[in-house]
């Protein structure tokens, strides 16, 4: 039994540990998927958060209309935006023209949150989806928003992807009294893969390249101005300025990436200190090239991750248990008299709400081009269900206002997927086992029968 993982640290090591608790991505290249489409993923993880799928139907406005904003964490009302003549329909996390957009909060520098901004990272996503059709638009469309209306959020990094190009975007705000946010995008290079965990991964880029780089024009300079950066610009790094990296950030967050880096490339051994927290020196890439390109089964199976095969396994320490499980409850740092205490936070989680591989394929025409292979609770245990991004409603099953966080429905997939994990939580290596077969089965269910529906779909849409 590996009893490292229960580790016992300077309490002062912990003190920003508990912020970094939340989302994982992956970002995934058309040269670097089997069939050339682009893909990225999300894990939705909060304790509170409910699964189920979000529908905007496309709609058209009067001129002067105006759009209410509220906090997705908390629902808070913020304030109101001009609203647009015309808004895309969007399923889950993608619109019909293929685009999508996931995050992970980083947090950053506190005294960069502007409490009076109007605009949070969840809106900012879900109407930039409403806007845009591809992902340069989004970019444009995402930091015109903060700029002109403030940005509630704390630091956020953003995966964005159309059927061609796949992006990563962090941003943070300026603090209270400085409307905007300073931000960093990056293409990702074809044949490539990029994740990001609730850490910002931006370090340099390159300054005049705008086909692969866009920056604020003060990203630079505003760091100079707080005292955040004092060398050459070409040394400057977004991550080190803006989130600089601690114990809790490469063991809480850098750890997930690496050890989905680790399940298609096999050279990741080399930064397995970085990920332990050991060594903050040796950070990681920001992209890495897979050993073999990638099917949408290959990806969904990197949001199944516990570190198994590592020494951060979580179904071998000591808080495994007799049945070898993988689920820990929280919090995810304690103390005893004096000494401080940690888990280790894996992809998986029990308090994920939904997660999703979205996929777009540029051969095919919008409406059917793109899939949400969407899922919720327990990314081990659910089952990814394809919705298409052309669709006009979501099951019953899966939409909202079936079920809540405290409103138990059974015609829910939330509350279905959710009671069958929680009972394979205590005899986990007995059940889990048959979970993930029957798993495996419907899933590649939907995998072999998306081409039919692809087939007879394209030939209706060409009516």
């Amino acid at each position: 039994m590996n009893f490292k993982s229960f580790i016992v640290l300077i309490p002062l090591i912990l003190i920003q540990s508990e912020r970094i608790s939340a989302c994982t991505n992956f970002l995934v290249t058309k040269g670097a998927t089997t069939d050339g489409s682009t893909m990225i993923t999300y894990a939705a993880d909060a304790h509170v958060l409910y699964g189920e799928l979000y529908f905007y139907p496309a709609k058209d406005y009067p001129t002067g209309a105006m759009l209410d904003v509220y906090d997705w964490d908390t629902g808070k009302f913020l304030g109101k935006i001009k609203q647009v003549s015309h808004t895309y329909s969007v399923v889950g996390n993608m619109n019909e023209h293929q685009l999508s957009i996931a995050e992970t909060t980083f947090g950053g520098r506190e005294e960069l949150r502007d409490s009076t901004g109007i605009i949070d990272y969840g809106s900012l996503m879900y109407i930039t989806l409403q806007r845009a059709k591809t992902a340069r638009e989004a970019i444009e469309v995402m930091t015109s928003l903060v700029n002109k209306y403030g940005y509630y959020s704390g630091g956020e990094s953003f995966s964005i992807a159309d059927p061609n190009e796949v992006w990563l975007l962090e941003m943070i705000g300026k603090g209270k009294g400085n409307t905007g946010a300073v931000w960093v995008a990056r293409k990702v290079p074809d044949g490539y893969i990029s994740g990001h965990a609730n850490q910002a991964r931006i370090r340099t880029f390159p300054l005049n390249d705008p086909e692969n780089c866009m920056y604020a024009d003060d990203v630079i300079d505003f760091a100079r101005q707080k005292g955040y950066f004092k060398g050459k610009d070409k040394d400057f790094s977004f991550a080190d300025a803006y989130a600089p990296i601690d114990f809790g950030g490469a063991r809480f967050c850098e750890a997930r990436v690496w050890s989905g880096f680790r399940r298609v490339n096999n050279n990741m051994e080399q930064y397995a200190d970085y990920a332990k927290g050991e060594n903050l020196d040796n950070r990681m890439p920001l992209w890495i090239k897979p050993d073999e390109p990638l099917s949408v089964k290959d990806v969904m199976e990197l949001m199944r991750d516990h570190y198994d095969g590592t020494e951060l396994s979580m179904k071998t320490d000591i808080g495994a248990g007799p049945f070898g499980c993988a689920v820990r409850w929280r919090p995810l740092v304690w103390k005893v008299n004096d000494s401080s205490y940690f888990n280790e936070r894996a992809i998986s989680t029990q308090q994920t709400g939904f997660s999703f591989v979205a996929q777009s394929r540029s051969w095919l025409p919008d409406p059917i081009g793109g899939i949400l292979w969407f899922g919720v609770d327990d990314t081990y245990s659910t089952v990814y269900s394809p919705m298409y991004c052309g669709i006009y409603s979501v099951p019953p099953t899966f939409a909202t206002g079936n079920g809540g966080i405290m409103d138990f429905s059974d015609n829910s997939a939330f509350w279905v997927f959710n009671q069958v994990s929680n009972l394979a939580y205590s005899r986990y290596s007995l059940m889990i086992p048959e979970i993930r077969q029957k798993q495996a089965r419907l899933e590649e269910f939907y995998i072999e029968t998306v081409p039919q529906i692809d087939d007879k779909a394209e030939k209706m849409y060409g009516l």
